[in-house]
């Protein structure tokens, strides 16, 4: 099951909790910094020693949580539309990767942000689309997975999509 969350990723009660991560995997700003900031300083030394030459574009790999509420922090690497990176095959990676490492941890509830939909300037529209086309259609562990919107038109958005509706 896909829903949607209005809200602040760092807060959702679920197993995993997916960052946009960017591919140094050493903190950055946005849903990224938010979780490193949250989580403390226990991902960003998991990061260091599990990915020590980072992580790939569309690739996912997983540390601790922390100080969060989540039992593990599922970092994937978005691609970066703004800087030219406009590959949806990258995109859907990410969402793929990251269901595959939740399923590989025993996970079964995961929260997503819209990767690349932030600083990286993937279009919101396919944003939502590849996220919800790959979650529904991708094997998995996952019995709940959450599409969570930071702000209210974000949420509409996503809630519209789910419900078959474009608006």
């Amino acid at each position: 099951m896909v829903i949607a969350v209005q809200g602040d990723i760092t807060a959702e009660q679920v197993d995993a909790v997916v960052n946009a991560a960017n591919n140094a995997m050493r903190g950055g700003g946005g849903v990224d910094g938010a979780i490193h900031r949250a989580g403390g300083p226990q991902i960003l030394a998991d990061c260091i020693a599990r990915f020590p030459d980072g992580l790939a574009t569309g690739d996912a790999g997983w540390t601790t949580a922390g100080d969060l509420p989540a039992r593990w922090v599922i970092h994937t690497v978005g691609p970066n539309y703004a800087a030219g990176q406009r590959d949806r095959e990258l995109l859907v990676s990410c969402y793929r990767r990251s269901l595959e490492v939740a399923t590989e941890l025993g996970a079964r509830t995961l929260a997503f942000p819209l990767i690349s939909a932030g600083i990286y300037g993937w279009p919101k529209d396919d944003a939502i689309a590849a996220a919800i086309e790959t979650i529904r259609s991708t094997d998995s562990s996952i019995e709940e997975a959450r599409l969570v919107a930071f702000d209210a038109t974000t949420y509409e958005q996503v809630a519209a999509a789910l419900s078959g509706h474009r608006g």
